[in-house]
Order: structure tokens, then C-alpha cells, then sequence
């Protein structure tokens, strides 16, 4: 006679000899050692394909023109210690100021992008709100059609946003899948919580600020997050509305240093510090800028790490 043995690895069939499994899909099963080998060995693979790069840039960046000359480029193994290039492009002129516009950028359109976000995903999870569904639909109409780059540039130049640092955050400021995934949280909010209080006689503000916001810190962070590198990286609006040189986004001025091979422009001469008579190299100084421009979001990114998985999962997956 056939009896059913469950244990921690799922339910077994014993009995007359014989033990079989109970079908079960292919994922549910605990993984052999081929696959955790071969699992174990592609992320390592991604991991050196990622950190390989990145090493290189950093040892270049603090290399003398000695040692790039005679790596005949990029460094990889460290040979002394050279901050000149940090000390050039910190020293003033258009790295300097690129980083203060980006950084500025970077705050306001976060700040911008969050609140409108919000705003906008809890007045369309509330399904009673007025023509909730004609302004849900032009929303998502955004994922399949886009006005092209004509349109939006003239849209720019027509509200006066040319040449202007509102012109790198205005016409991203809202991003329809981040509006979809808080929404989404939301839509989940028991309704309970909302209706007492209602009752309570809290407005749709005071149910926003003190109910959603608190319960929804995952996700918003994880948003911000998104905004944040995504408003960093940005150069394309800087090529597009952008003429004055002193406005330019440290990933513009990145942009014209290593693919249209324009040279540094630093003010300063000589870093005047004890030992270092000669300028930089300028590949130093082009790698110097590179870890510039990386370095903050992986500052930023560990203290977002432990809410990102609950963030991006939250309203994707139900059940």
C-alpha cells in the first residue's frame, strides 16, 4: 500500500518498493552541482567583466605620463601613485563647474520627478478620482508612442526652457514605468486603512503623507534611486538644449572629451602640490573624469540596496 511522506524537499511517494516524486515544475527543484557550478562560475565571469574595466580606469586615472607611455595606454597594473589629474580637474574651469550642475540637476529633478510621481500614482489608484481612467490611458499611451525628437525640441524652445537647466529635468520628469510600479503599491494599500480613515475626517493630503508615504518607503526610495542615476547620466537633453559651455552636465563635458576627442579645459596651470612639476597626461585626466562620473551612484546605491528587491517586486508579481 502506497503512503505519502513529506519532508523539507517537498512530497515523496514510499511504499511497495518503490519512491517516486511528485511532479513538480522544474525551478522547484533543488539545484545539482553542475548547475551550481556552472551558475557560480557565470557570475564570477560577470563580476571580472565588470570590476576588469573598472580597475583599469581607476589605476590610468592615477598613473603618471611615465607609466601610460610605457603601458602604451590604458594601465593595468599600478605603478606608483599620481593625483594630479584629481587635482587638475578639481582645480576649477569646466570639470568643476560640470559637477556642480550635475549635482544641482541631479537634487532638483529627483525632487521634481518623486513628488509629480506620487502625486500622480495615488490620484490614479484611486479609481473614484475624476476621469481616472481617459488620464490612465494617456499615460500608458506613452509606452507605445513617442513624439520624436523634432516635437519635443520645439515644445522646449516654445516654453522658453532653451539654454536652461529646467530643460534637463522638465521634459523627463515623469517616467511612466515608475508611475505604474507605485500605482501598483498603492492599488495593494488595504482599503481598510484608507476608509477609517476617511471616517477619521482626513483629506486625500493627510491620507497621502501620513498613510501611503510611510508604507510605501520601499519603493519610493527605490524610484528616487532610478531618477537619481537616470537624471546623472543624462546627456542627450544637454546636446539638445544646451549652447552655453558653463551649463554643460559633467556627463556633456564626459561626452566631449572621450568621444569627440576634444581636449581638458582646466584652469589652474601646474597642480601646485610638492613633487608634481608637470601637467597631467590627458588620458589620465579623461579617466579621471570617468571616475568622476561613477563614482556617486555607487556611493549612493548601498544605502538603497536593502529596499531595491522589495521595491521593483512590489505590484509585479500577485498571488
Amino acid at each position: 500500500m502506497t503512503t505519502l511522506a513529506r519532508g523539507n524537499r517537498g512530497t515523496r511517494y514510499r511504499g511497495s518498493g518503490r519512491r517516486g516524486r511528485q511532479d513538480r515544475p522544474a525551478w522547484v527543484e533543488p539545484p545539482t552541482v553542475p548547475g551550481r557550478l556552472g551558475k557560480g562560475l557565470l557570475l564570477t565571469l560577470v563580476v571580472l567583466a565588470v570590476l576588469v574595466p573598472m580597475w583599469s580606469v581607476m589605476v590610468t586615472s592615477l598613473s603618471s605620463r611615465r607609466t601610460i607611455n610605457e603601458a602604451g595606454g590604458m594601465v593595468f597594473v599600478p605603478r606608483g601613485l599620481d593625483v594630479s589629474a584629481y587635482v587638475t580637474i578639481f582645480s576649477g574651469g569646466q570639470v568643476t563647474r560640470a559637477v556642480w550642475v550635475s549635482t544641482l540637476v541631479t537634487v532638483a529633478g529627483t525632487a521634481v520627478s518623486v513628488t509629480l510621481t506620487v502625486l500622480a500614482a495615488y490620484g490614479l489608484s484611486r479609481r473614484d478620482s475624476v476621469a481616472h481612467r481617459p488620464l490612465l490611458f494617456l499615460f500608458l499611451l506613452t509606452f507605445l508612442i513617442f513624439p520624436g525628437l523634432v516635437p519635443s525640441y520645439l515644445v522646449v524652445s516654445g516654453l522658453g526652457l532653451k539654454d536652461s537647466l529646467w530643460s534637463l529635468v522638465l521634459p523627463g520628469a515623469v517616467n511612466v514605468f515608475n508611475l505604474v510600479v507605485v500605482r501598483a503599491f498603492f492599488m495593494n494599500v488595504p482599503a481598510e486603512l484608507v476608509d477609517s480613515a476617511r471616517i477619521d475626517g482626513a483629506g486625500e493630503l493627510r491620507i497621502l503623507t501620513r498613510i501611503m508615504l510611510p508604507l510605501s518607503r520601499a519603493v519610493v526610495a527605490v524610484v528616487a534611486l532610478f531618477y537619481a542615476v537616470g537624471y546623472w547620466n543624462a546627456y542627450f537633453n544637454a546636446v539638445l538644449y544646451i549652447d552655453d559651455n558653463d551649463k554643460f552636465p559633467i556627463q556633456r563635458v564626459l561626452q566631449g572629451y572621450i568621444l569627440a576627442g576634444q581636449s581638458p579645459h582646466v584652469t589652474g596651470g601646474t597642480p601646485n602640490l610638492p613633487g608634481i612639476t608637470a601637467y597631467p597626461p590627458s588620458l589620465a585626466i579623461k579617466m579621471a573624469v570617468v571616475v568622476v562620473t561613477v563614482v556617486p551612484a555607487l556611493l549612493v546605491y548601498p544605502f538603497v540596496q536593502r529596499h531595491f528587491t522589495k521595491g521593483v517586486l512590489t505590484g509585479a508579481v500577485k498571488g
